[in-house]
């Protein structure tokens, strides 16, 4: 692997390296190099450096690019306005810029320098509940936030917290003793049960248990037993309630396999895997003062959250009735991740709304001193998905979506946009539609979420979702695949670097934004903004639709340089496209 020096970076050195030897008096000021519309990049730092040396920004500006000289990477520096400096990269040195990515397995994209370790939380359902909406957005997140920090050298550790503990199984349990054959089941066709029917189990279950637990106060009375008996290990339960939990994987497994995620068993770790370390994260917070005894239950004070009344609103650990509260186990589960699992960060995906409950949390952690100067915890907060009214996403009948229709519908919607567009010429087999119409379905309902700045509320519109014009994967792909398309149409032509030819416009400005997805891939991983790859994907395509009406790429009357450099600028494009996509977790159908 050779990574690769971006322009932006070889142009910032430059500029800096001027800076000090035109004024040694400046020390190592940054010039403020960024991207520009008035050339390649501009440069701000003459100004602020004027003031702080009393200088006149245009004059200091004149020095630096005397300093600066001519080589074979800059073809022209001018001094502009008040003393910016508009700086213009010779064509040569883009065409090997981009030789050198194209020649790496990774796109010349580098390792980051002091990766650490990383436990991701995240894809979090509830054992016995069907999944809905509301699922989607921590799972596709997590997803995308795994893939680039594992791309950017990370080491991660996937975390599935799901709900499988709670009150809720005495009832369950309970009901299922007294209905031995209530989850006994074949499959369809003697085989495997499918999730759907896995759910339908459970679901048929859950309301039947409820209606007794409602209206039979003797059975309310024997779960609620039951619920003592699980707490306290007895084996008969316990296996009663794996079996729960296992019937529940595999509807959660045929939910993901849907979206295209694999989760992997040993990284379902629920509320039940921190049970035996609860009541020693309880002894630590009292031994140590951080928490404190009110009115019988355990708590945490904070002098910036209080209620509506003015009176503080405590972090709840132990209830005064003995039980543990969510904290104890978010609490002895920052406990393992850092002691166990030697985690530097901890990034959690999860709805904003419990925002609150994880600053308390997170705050707790700190003064126990498990959260340390080297071990941060950082909350990616989401916003909601909201219906085309804008308000939270539900059906006709205002019932939550079930995950699994949203996703039918977004399959069966793509699939029939991609049997439209089959013609003669592109001669897809329905074999090879129905697995287009899968792969653009599922990647216009992720790529709709990760477009969306993760704090933001977004609206679930599947009819943008699957057009072809503006912000969509489905723009990504038909771009991915025109690619394709021109490169298997070259015949004998091939992609090879022709750094010695002039440059179209639209040759440059793809040029440019190509030797940026290493710079972007950084941002992204650092600031956990996933929408950030999106937008840089969605301005490659853009500009390849652009250079593709404007430059023709196999044509009689172009030169063989010159088609095989456009080959070699094609073929770039679709392999960033197809790496970045592979990030966000959506594919590339290779012909569409």
């Amino acid at each position: 692997m050779a990574s690769v020096t971006s322009l932006a970076a070889t142009v910032h050195q430059r500029v800096a390296d001027a800076l000090s030897a035109a004024l040694p008096e400046a020390g190592s000021a940054d010039p403020l190099l960024r991207r520009s519309d008035r050339a390649d990049f501009q440069a701000n730092g003459m100004l602020a450096l004027a003031k702080k040396l009393k200088g006149n920004p245009r004059e200091l500006a004149g020095k630096v690019v005397d300093a600066i000289g001519a080589d074979g990477v800059l073809k022209e520096i001018e001094v502009s306005g008040p003393g910016f400096l508009n700086i213009t990269v010779a064509d040569e040195a883009i065409i090997k810029t981009l030789a050198g990515r194209a020649a790496d397995d990774r796109l010349g994209v580098p390792y980051a320098a002091g990766a650490g370790t990383t436990v991701i939380d995240y894809a979090q359902p509830n054992v016995a509940k069907e999944m809905h909406v509301g699922h989607l957005r921590s799972a596709v997140i997590g997803a995308a936030m795994v893939e680039i920090l594992e791309f950017t050298g990370e080491k991660v550790v996937r975390r599935h917290h799901i709900g499988d503990w709670g009150t809720q199984f005495g009832m369950l349990i309970q009901f299922l003793i007294e209905h031995p054959h209530e989850l006994d089941h074949k499959g369809e066709s003697g085989g495997e049960v499918s999730g759907e029917e896995a759910m339908s189990n459970l679901n048929r279950l859950y309301k039947a248990s409820r209606a007794l637990f409602d209206s039979d106060e003797e059975f309310k009375e024997r779960a609620r037993r039951r619920v003592v008996d699980l707490q306290a290990g007895d084996e008969e339960t316990l296996a009663l309630w794996r079996r729960f939990v296992d019937e529940s994987k595999i509807y959660f497994y045929s939910v993901f396999d849907k979206l295209d995620m694999k989760i992997h068993d040993p990284d379902v770790v629920g509320e039940s895997g921190y049970n035996d370390m609860l009541e020693e994260t309880c002894r630590l917070l009292e031994e140590s003062g951080v928490a404190v005894r009110s009115e019988g239950a355990l708590c945490v004070f904070f002098d910036d959250v209080k209620g509506p009344d003015g009176n503080p609103v405590p972090l709840i650990v132990k209830k005064s009735n003995g039980g543990y509260g969510y904290a104890a186990t978010d609490l002895s589960a920052i406990r393992d991740r850092v002691q166990n699992l030697s985690a530097d960060t901890l990034l959690y995906v999860v709805d904003a709304r419990q925002s609150l409950h994880f600053k308390m949390v997170f705050e707790t952690a700190r003064r126990a001193g498990w959260l340390n100067d080297g071990t941060e915890a950082v909350q990616l907060a989401f916003g909601t998905v909201l219906g085309k009214d804008g308000k939270p996403f539900k059906t006709r009948e205002g019932e939550t979506v079930r995950l699994v229709d949203l996703l039918d519908e977004a399959i069966e919607r793509a699939t029939a946009v991609v049997r439209e567009k089959n013609n003669e010429k592109i001669n897809l087999t329905e074999e090879e539609i129905v697995e287009n119409g899968t792969q653009i379905g599922i990647g216009a309902v992720k790529y709709a979420d990760l477009s969306t700045s993760a704090s933001r509320d977004y609206k679930f519109d599947l009819d943008q979702m699957v057009s072809l014009n503006g912000d969509t994967s489905v723009y990504l792909q038909y771009a991915y695949a025109r690619i394709r398309s021109i490169i298997r149409r070259a015949g004998e032509a091939r992609p090879v670097a022709h750094p010695e030819l002039e440059l179209a416009p639209a040759e440059r400005a793809m040029g440019l934004h190509l030797d940026q997805f290493g710079e972007t891939l950084a941002e992204v991983a650092e600031s956990y903004e996933p929408h950030k790859l999106a937008a840089y994907l969605y301005g490659l395509a853009s500009l390849f639709t652009t250079f593709y009406d404007q430059c023709q790429v196999v044509s009689a009357d172009n030169p063989a340089e010159v088609v095989e450099n456009r080959l070699f600028l094609c073929d770039l494009t679709a392999r960033t496209l197809h790496q970045g996509m592979a990030l966000l977790g959506i594919r590339t159908p290779e012909r569409l």
